[in-house]
């Protein structure tokens, strides 16, 4: 199954998940579910955004900081993301 990145706007994480193409989480609860963690204070009717990263392309060690990505190809310069 391909994995995506969502975040949620309300408390700034992004989560990367494992779902179908045709599916696409809408809120803070799903995606908590999806990858089985407590929504913590987030109310789980939070809506999320899909990130346009094609998933795996955050590696999981920024995701303790959003404020600073990186490609999962060792840094954004040349990577898919396009991030400078």
């Amino acid at each position: 199954m391909p994995t995506y990145d969502y975040q949620c706007p309300d408390n700034g994480r992004i989560v990367e998940v494992n779902h179908a193409m045709a599916e696409q989480l809408g809120t803070w609860g799903e995606v908590c579910e999806r990858a089985g963690m407590a929504p913590g204070p987030t109310p789980a009717d939070s809506p999320v955004m899909r990130l346009a990263t094609g998933g795996q392309v955050v590696s999981k060690s920024s995701l303790s900081n959003p404020e600073a990505p990186s490609c999962g190809m060792g840094g954004c310069g040349g990577g898919m993301c396009g991030l400078q």
